[in-house]
């Protein structure tokens, strides 16, 4: 059975490309927005891994992700955070909650992938004792 991923982005183009490059391995559901998004996930969805653009409109993915990590439900899930802010490092170190992982737009689809696995792989570890 394959692993769901949440992919959260108001680009559609990246969507388009992250549903292209990783449906042959993995269940995606895609959602535009972080209000869209939490509200899947309160509707009793629980994917294996979040990944989450950080600048949207409405609820942006500082706050969807805030909202992930300080909930009861969905706090362990794992989020790898796209974003093509130019200080990205910056932004990252200064968020009040931590991130599994983070990479900048553009992205390299195999250095994706590779930190999906990696993320993956160490949450599964985690999460089998």
């Amino acid at each position: 059975m394959k692993k769901r991923i949440l992919i959260v982005d108001d680009d559609l183009s990246i969507l388009k490309l992250l549903n292209f490059i990783l449906s042959k391995d993995y269940e995606i559901v895609v959602r535009n927005n972080g209000i869209d998004a939490f509200s899947w996930l309160e509707d009793g969805n629980i994917p294996e891994l979040i990944i989450s653009d950080l600048q949207m409109p409405y609820f942006d993915g500082q706050s969807f992700i805030k909202n992930v990590k300080i909930s009861g439900l969905f706090r362990d899930i794992p989020i790898i955070m796209l974003s093509a802010a130019h200080d990205l490092d910056l932004q990252v170190s200064k968020m009040p909650f931590q991130v599994d992982a983070y990479m900048p737009k553009p992205f390299n689809p195999t250095s994706l992938k590779s930190a999906i696995n990696q993320v993956l792989s160490i949450y599964d570890e985690s999460h089998s004792n």
